[in-house]
């Protein structure tokens, strides 16, 4: 096997340690995070889903990511680094470069991202009521009801609007806040930084990342759990859920479940997972 063709395999498994620590990890604050930006109003959304539905309900909907988020983080990652080589032939590549590696890497990311955020979405927006479907039931509903596009595809482009100016929007963005704190990390440990410092830079990373596209995941995750799917183009719909957002909400609804979603051990764990994987992986096959 050549060298970049294993150079890139590395990174797919890579990717899918990095998005398996992500799900086992964060899962539960996760479904905090989604059913605060659907519910009608502000609650306690992690006291009242325990005391009513007990502890795993927090796990809700972690089928579908579990099984995809190999393929997605693998998606984004390989992309990631498929793009930087694109930009640059050097491997130290600027941060404007990195981030316009992000930004690519994130639009490519939404084909995947988008399916599987759908069915989690669904499956975290059930309440313990007797008519709650399992994965398998909502994904055939989907496609039964509304096929490929208007179903399994539904919010695509909300994702890409949103994954854009997550990975590479300014003033900060998930790839660059990453390199950016590891680089800093690097100055004083060297090329291999502890384990804690990848985790740290991992955080940092994730925080940038909400920080940057929040609403737009506030609408997408409103849009995915409608009964049924818009019929304008994409603009016009992403607007018009803003507006009901704000309408309904004020501008504080853009932003609820804020909190939770600043999911700090997961985006710890994944990048740092990435990270540790690629390395064993480079140091077993010498690429």
């Amino acid at each position: 096997m050549s060298q970049q063709p294993a150079s890139t395999v590395n990174e797919l498994i890579a990717g899918s340690a990095g998005g398996a620590a992500q799900v086992l990890v964060g899962q539960p604050l996760d479904t905090v995070k989604t059913r605060a930006q659907i519910a009608p109003r502000p609650m306690d959304i992690l006291v009242r889903t325990i005391r009513t539905e007990g502890f795993f309900a927090l796990y809700k909907g972690m089928a579908s990511p579990l099984i995809g988020i190999a393929g997605v983080n693998s998606l984004l990652f390989a992309s990631y680094a498929t793009s930087k080589r694109i930009i640059s032939p050097f491997p130290q590549l600027t941060l404007p470069q990195i981030g316009l590696a992000g930004a690519m890497a994130g639009a490519a990311n939404a084909v995947l991202a988008s399916p599987v955020e759908m069915f989690k979405v669904r499956m975290q927006g059930q309440y313990d009521a007797a008519t709650d479907k399992r994965l398998r039931d909502v994904a055939r509903e989907m496609w039964k009801d509304w096929g490929f596009k208007r179903g399994i595809m539904r919010g695509y482009w909300v994702t890409v609007a949103r994954e854009i100016p997550a990975y590479a929007g300014y003033p900060v963005f998930t790839v660059t806040a990453f390199e950016f704190s590891k680089r800093q990390f690097q100055t004083r440990y060297g090329e291999h930084v502890p384990v804690w410092a990848l985790l740290t830079s991992g955080a940092t990373g994730g925080i940038a990342y909400w920080l940057c596209c929040y609403p737009l995941d506030v609408i997408k995750s409103r849009i995915q759990l409608r009964p049924t799917p818009p019929t304008s183009r994409p603009w016009t719909y992403i607007n018009s859920e803003l507006r009901s957002i704000v309408a309904d909400s004020g501008v504080s609804g853009l932003f609820r479940g804020l909190s939770p979603s600043c999911n700090i051990p997961a985006a710890a764990s994944t990048f740092a997972a990435f990270e540790l994987t690629r390395e064993f992986l480079r140091e077993l096959t010498g690429v």
